[in-house]
């Protein structure tokens, strides 16, 4: 293992950084990822407390060669943010960059640092009556950088987009620590390549985002949600039809969950109330605005009435209240922590064509059973917008771990290549990182990823920045 460079220490009196070291601090939260599939050893951990300190402790990394990992919440799913077992990689963790540096209500935007938690966004809009939408189960702990770092989605991308829609400028450290000031707050600005968009969803591997400036909105009068029953994917697409036709934009999520994923979340958490129980459960809400809440209430109940008398679904539970509202998304949210307890899995998260979705399902599930009799399919997620965590557990009785080890390769194949058939992608909001990067260079188009490693080679031309994850180089 190499020793950190003595100018790290002179760094941190210089500079608002604070720096761990293995052997003398505890770095267990930074070496590894939330599912705890891998674990690294990193060289250190620097925690810059300003865009300066990040951009000289870059700088100084750059100077010496080191390699770095980019860190925001660890909440990611791929591995990206983990240092390897080398010894010889610095995370940079940006949890002390959490600052909201502006709100602007009449330009109906924000300016936060890349540290700051989603809730925490969230929270600084609502102060000023405005919404910031992004949603995701882990938004108490993720953080806006890493959000964009990855360009989550999350369970209003129906509504509102992902996260690069909602973002309006960047600034970000190069991978030699210059800092790019880009935190324009314009709805339009063509003037010239939209670096912006070269670094969303870069995973950390071409700059370091420090902060953005974001979209907000107004927030609805009220938010509804029910709970629907369909007998399978072709009776929730009819649904999603209906619901796209009668409420238009208003339409924020479209949620759906088998029976097995339900089940699971049933055996690990029973305090959940379901009120349904069936094949496919759907989670919809919808905003409403310029009416009375009796008035809205109406309207919501005659919409069931005629949506379940068309056939679109077999039976619903309308959230009469904001405490049963938040029972119904429990049950969504739960579901990833309930997989965990169940033991490890193989996780999937791609997205197809809405239109694809029921005949991939019915053939993939056939085709893994066939194969892996007894397997269980977990699959939920965000229907609305063509994004399934198909995920697969451990037939029951069998060890986790080991059914992972041995069967994940064989299991992502015939998930993929079904994928690819019906004209999807394997990696529709978890990024790339170290999980999925063999099967991006094995499917990834042959110009498209050498105009990647181009695009690499130009902003990191020494392959500092999260060397291995996402493209090998």
């Amino acid at each position: 293992m190499i020793a950190l460079p003595a100018p790290f220490t002179a760094l941190t009196h210089s500079h608002d950084l604070h720096l761990l070291q293995p052997g003398q601090d505890d770095v267990a939260a930074w070496s590894i990822d939330q599912r705890k599939r891998w674990h690294g050893q990193p060289l250190a951990v620097l925690l810059p407390g300003d865009t300066a300190a990040l951009a000289a402790a870059v700088a100084l990394c750059a100077q010496h060669g080191l390699r770095m990992v980019v860190q925001g919440g660890n909440t990611g799913l791929v591995g990206g943010g983990v240092p390897d077992g080398s010894g010889q990689e610095v995370v940079i963790s940006l949890r002390r960059m959490n600052r909201i540096r502006a709100v602007d209500p009449l330009n109906l935007c924000l300016i936060a640092e890349a540290g700051c938690t989603l809730a925490q966004v969230q929270e600084a809009a609502q102060a000023h009556g405005l919404l910031f939408p992004l949603s995701l189960a882990s938004e108490g702990s993720c953080t806006i950088g890493g959000n964009l770092a990855s360009n989550a989605g999350g369970t209003q991308v129906l509504r509102y987009g992902n996260a690069r829609d909602l973002c309006l400028g960047l600034e970000a450290v190069s991978a030699s620590g210059q800092v790019l000031h880009g935190l324009k707050t314009l709805r339009k600005d063509n003037s010239g390549y939209d670096l912006r968009q070269l670094l969303l969803g870069s995973e950390g591997t071409l700059a370091i985002i420090s902060a953005a400036s974001l979209k907000l909105f107004a927030r609805p009068q009220r938010l509804h949600t029910a709970l629907a029953l369909c007998s399978d994917l072709d009776q929730a697409c009819d649904l999603l039809m209906a619901a796209r036709s009668r409420l238009g934009p208003l339409l924020t999520a479209f949620e759906v969950m088998n029976a097995t994923a339900r089940a699971l979340v049933r055996r690990h958490f029973p305090a959940i109330r379901q009120p349904l129980d069936g094949p496919w459960a759907v989670l919809l809400e919808w905003e409403q605005h310029g009416m009375d809440d009796a008035t809205g209430q109406a309207q919501n109940e005659a919409l069931w009435q005629a949506l379940l008398a068309g056939g679109q679904a077999q039976d619903v539970a309308l959230a009469q209240s904001q405490a049963q509202a938040q029972q119904m998304w429990a049950l969504r949210e739960s579901i990833s922590a309930a997989q965990g307890r169940e033991g490890l899995n193989v996780k999937h998260d791609i997205a197809l064509p809405i239109s694809a979705i029921p005949a991939f399902c019915q053939g993939t599930d056939a085709a893994l059973l066939a194969r892996w009799p007894g397997v269980r399919g977990v699959n939920f997620g965000h229907l609305g917008d063509g994004n399934l965590h198909y995920n697969v557990q451990a037939p029951e009785g069998e060890d986790p771990a080991a059914f992972l080890a041995t069967h994940e390769a064989a299991i992502n194949r015939v998930v993929f290549d079904a994928v690819q058939a019906a004209g999807g992608t394997f990696s529709a909001e978890h990024g790339i990182g170290w999980l999925k990067k063999d099967e991006l260079a094995q499917r990834g188009q042959p110009l498209q990823l050498d105009w990647m490693r181009r695009i690499k080679a130009a902003l990191d031309p020494h392959n500092l920045l999260g060397r291995g994850r996402l493209l090998d180089v």
